[in-house]
């Protein structure tokens, strides 16, 4: 067995480094020495289903674990072997009521089952660096890697997979080699069964009573992403379908929470002293006393009391600053602030230095990651775990996204665009839901844009302007951009091999030239948008911003055994996996405003809708959003899908569960400092609490009675 462990990890350390070895072929002679000696042992041995079946289910969740997530050792390790105990059981309870010729078919089948299971989300999570959820299976999701354009990046990603897929196979292997004859399969007293079942629910209560110890048991449950690596796989599924299919009702009640320290945004320069600035709270009249007398339901109940009581945000200086303008709001592919270059994006450079500067902005990603990242920056709400959250909201009453606001003011041209297929990710529901004509690959883009993989956001840009600079009305523009979608190689992105030859002179990986060159593109794509509104007269009469749907994941190395080895080429260090890979960027730009503010405050994409709101003066209630006005005087909690937080004192690490406070800022005592953690914690759990509810209750639709 030694030989042979010694075998897999040699096996291992060849494939995932993809340089197949002369000496590879000594390998081969060893496996097939070590198949004989292995036959020859297991001729008299026997295994029990029981067992069998546990170590590989156990043996597949360390496989999984290990090459998709990022900590290896933590209390999963603990976790996974004791909820694999129940599957185990369960089955092993199944076949002794059977006979053996049928146990072994049923042990066949679960054993095919489980491989095909774990293989899925092994290449899934290559792909799109998060899990598969049971709700995409109802929203179409299986489109998402065998559609158009993405079925190169799915075989890439298969290929990617194959030492962790040759690893997984192994028990199957050894099954159909072995298992046959030597796994034994007895009939088992129904007084035993119940005694199981009692031992089962024994162990299970036992491995939850450990996790809720260990951390946020509410916020492990409800998110595949978190789950997975503490509970495993099979665990994490059963409780994906617990709230996503049977639509068991989540944790409702809020925890008990107070104001946190308010930050000041120095004011801006040219501001009139003379002039008095309004700082009344940004609400709308809403008698929520009323509302709770008239609905009995208990999350709406929960959720009126809530932001009844939640403090809002103050109007400031910059509110109304760009009333009766127009705005261009871009969701940008894979964008990043290593894509913003003097020379090789110079357009981008020039937004980024003259309109507002935004120097601690996070782009966090999320369960679903593109489409969580967009539905964040466009609603002001943090994604609800488990489902497609832009597609989920497509039936609910959404009174605050930009589109429906200005269509409220009688802005007539309201456009949303993107260059890939027009229902990918179901944003033919979405899209119009928040106020736009919609128009993607399929209903009208391609009439301008050509099909390729990915597809070009400059000629998506180009042909697009026609539609709202027409004449002289006012208008607001959405884009989705897909130029910068991994993969970042010259095969595998059809932007990055177009600009090829303005980046061959860099001195960087292959991968890093790629992500360069697909980002001239959106480059290209914004000089053509500057150049359309100059001709059309509205360029200093236009708002752009432009921010990132999630960092970069597709420069994580996943062939090799250095995930991030050109995250540290590219920053130079051992890349902060918690909070720095997350550092990103939020351009709001508008040809004409001097002396645009650097605001060095803390904050991300959920507090864009609201910083735009205030900027453009339209009246909004701050209290149902879960962002918050940037340029406002209150807090912007940075919150991250492990409930890890940033805020104006410090960085909370929620996996290792370490605070580290800014440079400057100190507590007066040990006992400040664990109230204040204790009390940030409750605030970001109410966040998403809050999210889900909005979400789940058609709360929007509930309170303005549409």
């Amino acid at each position: 067995m030694l030989v042979f462990s010694f075998f897999i990890f040699k096996l291992l350390q060849i494939f995932t480094n993809f340089s197949f070895h002369l000496h590879f072929l000594s390998y081969v002679v060893i496996l097939f020495k070590v198949g004989d000696i292995m036959n020859r042992f297991f001729r008299d041995f026997r295994f029990n289903t029981t067992l069998f079946v546990y170590l590989t289910i156990v043996y597949m969740e360390l496989i999984l674990k290990a090459f998709t997530c990022d900590r290896f050792f933590d209390i999963g390790l603990l976790i996974v072997p004791i909820f694999s105990i129940v599957p185990s059981l369960l089955m092993s309870c199944i076949c002794s009521r059977l006979k053996p010729r049928t146990a072994k078919i049923v042990t066949a089948s679960v054993l095919t089952f489980l491989f095909l299971l774990y293989a899925a989300q092994i290449v899934y999570h290559r792909f799109f660096g998060s899990y598969f959820i049971i709700y995409s299976l109802f929203a179409g999701g299986a489109g998402q890697i065998t559609g158009e354009g993405m079925l190169g990046n799915t075989l890439r990603a298969i290929a990617s997979s194959i030492p962790a897929l040759i690893l997984l196979i192994i028990p199957i292997v050894f099954y159909y080699m072995f298992g046959k004859t030597n796994i034994r399969y007895r009939r088992i007293k129904w007084v035993n069964i119940g005694l199981g079942a009692g031992a089962m629910l024994c162990i299970h209560l036992c491995a939850v009573l450990i996790i809720s110890l260990s951390g946020n048991l509410s916020s492990l449950e409800t998110d595949m992403n978190l789950s997975v690596g503490k509970f495993g796989l099979l665990r994490s599924e059963v409780l994906d379908i617990k709230y996503n299919v049977f639509g068991v009702e989540q944790d409702t009640d809020f925890e008990e929470e107070t104001p946190i320290i308010n930050v000041v945004v120095p004011p801006v320069e040219d501001v009139d002293p003379e002039t008095p600035i309004d700082t009344s709270p940004n609400v709308m009249d809403i008698d929520f006393e009323a509302l709770n007398a008239e609905n009995p339901k208990t999350a709406i109940k929960n959720l009126n009391s809530y932001f009844s009581a939640k403090e809002p945000t103050l109007k400031n200086q910059y509110t109304g600053m760009y009333k009766g303008y127009n705005l261009i709001t871009i969701t940008a592919e894979g964008f990043s602030p290593y894509a913003i270059d003097p020379e090789l994006t110079p357009t981008l450079y020039k937004m980024s230095q003259e309109g507002f500067k935004f120097t601690n902005f996070y782009t966090p990603i999320w369960g679903v990651s593109t489409s969580d990242g967009e539905y964040a920056a466009c609603t002001g709400l943090l994604p609800k775990s488990g489902v497609w959250s832009f597609y989920r909201s497509g039936s609910n009453y959404m009174p605050f996204t930009l589109g429906n606001m200005f269509k409220s003011i009688g802005v007539d041209k309201t456009f949303a665009y993107h260059n890939h297929t027009h229902d990918y990710y179901r944003r033919d529901v979405s899209h119009p839901n928040m106020g736009y004509k919609y128009i993607g690959m399929g209903t009208g883009i391609e009439e301008y844009v050509k099909k390729r993989w990915p597809e070009s956001d400059l000629e998506m840009i180009a042909g697009s302007t026609k539609d709202y600079l027409s004449d002289d009305k006012p208008f607001h523009a959405y884009y989705m951009t897909v130029s910068g979608h991994l993969q970042y190689s010259f095969s595998g992105n059809s932007m990055s091999s177009k600009n090829r030859d303005l980046v061959k002179h860099l001195d960087c990986s292959d991968t890093l030239k790629a992500y360069y060159a697909c980002n001239i593109e959106l480059d290209r794509a914004m000089e053509e948008l500057l150049k359309k509104l100059n001709e059309a007269g509205v360029a200093d009469k236009t708002v752009i911003t432009i921010t990132p749907d999630h960092y970069p994941y597709g420069l994580e190395d996943n062939t090799g055994s250095d995930k991030y080895a050109v995250w540290r080429e590219l920053l130079g260090h051992d890349v902060d996996t918690t909070f720095e890979l997350y550092e990103s960027t939020f351009i709001l730009y508008c040809q004409g405003t001097k002396d645009a503010p650097t605001v060095n405050k803390n904050c991300s994409a959920i507090d864009i809708l609201p910083t735009i709101l205030n900027l453009f003066g339209f009246e909004y209630d701050s209290r149902l959003l879960i962002g918050t006005d940037i340029m406002s005087t209150s807090e912007c909690v940075v919150q991250f899908l492990d409930r890890s937080f940033i805020t104006s004192m410090g960085k909370y690490d929620a996996g290792k569960k370490e605070f580290t406070l800014h440079e400057g800022m100190s507590f007066e005592s040990e006992e400040q400092k664990e109230q204040y953690i204790k009390n940030v914690r409750s605030i970001v759990n109410n966040k998403f609490k809050m999210a889900a509810g909005i979400i789940e209750t058609d709360y929007y639709g509930y309170v303005f009675k549409k």
